[in-house]
């Protein structure tokens, strides 16, 4: 039940979060309504369609997709007063993070994956949203930079997924939300980056 309702909470963000985007490139409604739809269920799409695990979750809840379009559409009626819940949406995006790779885990155990699956399938429903989000919007993907990000997705697939057999379900859950929230924020806080690799064209030059 948490979970759902972490669920939906965090499409709304990551919808809304997405239509910011999309109106930074001044796209139009259908841009937005298509940005915004894209960010918040692209990761569990890219998951199910890797995975074979069909329908997609839109598909098989169609409310999901008018909720998302509903508040990337709505955004734009309330955009100028965004910039002062900034903090705010950092927050749910780093809840819906965490909360979207524990839904990819679940569905890789369901389907008797194994542990690195499992992982991996967290890792992409937490993150692909947001790749294809950037992508669409001509920008470099967030977890292409230096920022912990990803890295939050499979360290939070990692926790819950050592953590089920000991302490199951429902505390697992609670002790991933938690732990995974506070990396996410305090790398924010402290700026915490991944360390970058760069290699000269001309090393003499």
């Amino acid at each position: 039940m948490l979970l759902s309702i972490l669920y939906l909470v965090a499409i709304t963000a990551e919808a809304m979060t997405g239509a910011l985007s999309a109106g930074r490139r001044g796209m139009d409604l259908f841009g937005v309504a298509l940005i915004a739809s894209v960010t918040a269920l692209g990761g569990g799409s890219v998951r199910d369609v890797l995975l074979g695990h069909y329908p997609l979750g839109w598909v098989k809840h169609p409310e999901y997709l008018a909720l998302t379009v509903g508040a990337g559409l709505a955004t734009v009626a309330i955009a100028r007063v965004m910039r002062y819940l900034r903090r705010l949406f950092l927050v749910l995006d780093a809840l819906g993070l965490v909360a979207f790779t524990v839904i990819g885990c679940q569905v890789a155990l369901e389907m008797g994956l194994s542990p690195a699956i499992v992982i991996v399938s967290g890792t992409l429903t937490g993150t692909c949203g947001g790749i294809l989000r950037d992508i669409l919007c001509n920008d470099v993907p967030l977890i292409l930079r230096r920022e912990l990000y990803a890295s939050v997705a499979v360290l939070s697939a990692g926790c819950y997924l050592l953590c089920r057999p000991w302490l199951g379900e429902e505390q697992a859950l609670l002790i991933t939300l938690a732990a995974g929230l506070l990396l996410r924020l305090l790398a924010l806080r402290f700026n915490w980056q991944m360390p970058t690799f760069t290699y000269p064209d001309d090393p003499h030059g």
